[in-house]
């Protein structure tokens, strides 16, 4: 049996480059367009009447969460497949990388999760006072929100995807180096924000464009089929 009939590289590629554009589309969805505008900072009052006028709203953003995590489950085991090929010790260092940032991700939904218990009604939360409630819901909010900096700290996992890709030969160099970039760029803000909580600088928000380059080409252009199967040979 060929190496060709054992794996389709380009319909590999394509199924990572849909994955990772679930994994964009939703994280936008349930961050710019549902958490920003229902969470004011520093206000908890307001941000609990939006929360409980919006509440359907505001569930979906952790069920939206829940399948995004699960396609990034999935997506470092598909890119695993496609670049094992180059270096394999270095794809299963990257598949754990990955898989640990998304079960750190999963666990800090539970503070999404403790704001809403909070506002159910139930009966025990009567010991607790209206203003008592709305902080908690604050502060479970805020501990959601800057928990994501942890899982972001090992988005290292991308550095070596982009080391893998730069050295494949079946895809474009400077993809791999926009995912070096995009990677430097979240650990980077990962770092300064548990060292330097007040400085306001998203360094992230020009480097992920890589990522998107990245998954697009993937589902578009795919692979170079032959570098692919000379470098499946090699590795066998």
């Amino acid at each position: 049996m060929t190496t060709k009939e054992k794996m389709n590289p380009n319909k590999t590629a394509r199924i990572a480059g849909v994955l990772y554009l679930i994994i964009f589309g939703l994280g936008i969805l349930a961050q710019l367009f549902v958490r920003q505008r229902l969470i004011v900072p520093g206000d908890a009052a307001t941000t609990v009447n939006n929360i409980l006028a919006s509440e359907s709203l505001f569930r979906l953003t952790l069920v939206s969460d829940l399948i995004r995590s699960t396609c990034f489950i999935l997506l470092p085991l598909v890119l695993y497949k496609l670049l094992k090929p180059v270096n394999k010790t270095i794809a299963l260092l990257f598949v754990v990388f990955a898989l640990v940032q998304v079960a750190i991700s999963m666990f800090n939904m539970l503070n999404h999760l403790a704001a809403l218990l909070l506002l159910s009604g139930a009966g025990y939360l009567t010991a607790f006072e209206a203003d008592q409630l709305h902080a908690q819901v604050m502060f479970f909010l805020d501990l959601h929100n800057n928990g994501a900096f942890i899982p972001q700290f090992l988005s290292l996992w991308l550095l070596l995807v982009g080391y893998l890709v730069f050295k494949s030969g079946f895809l474009p160099r400077i993809l791999g180096i926009l995912l070096v970039i995009g990677s430097l760029g979240l650990f980077i803000d990962s770092v300064t924000f548990f060292l330097f909580p007040n400085f306001d600088v998203t360094i992230s928000l020009f480097t992920f464009f890589g990522e998107i380059i990245f998954a697009l080409w993937l589902l578009i252009k795919g692979v170079n089929v032959e570098e692919w199967e000379k470098r499946a040979l090699e590795s066998a």
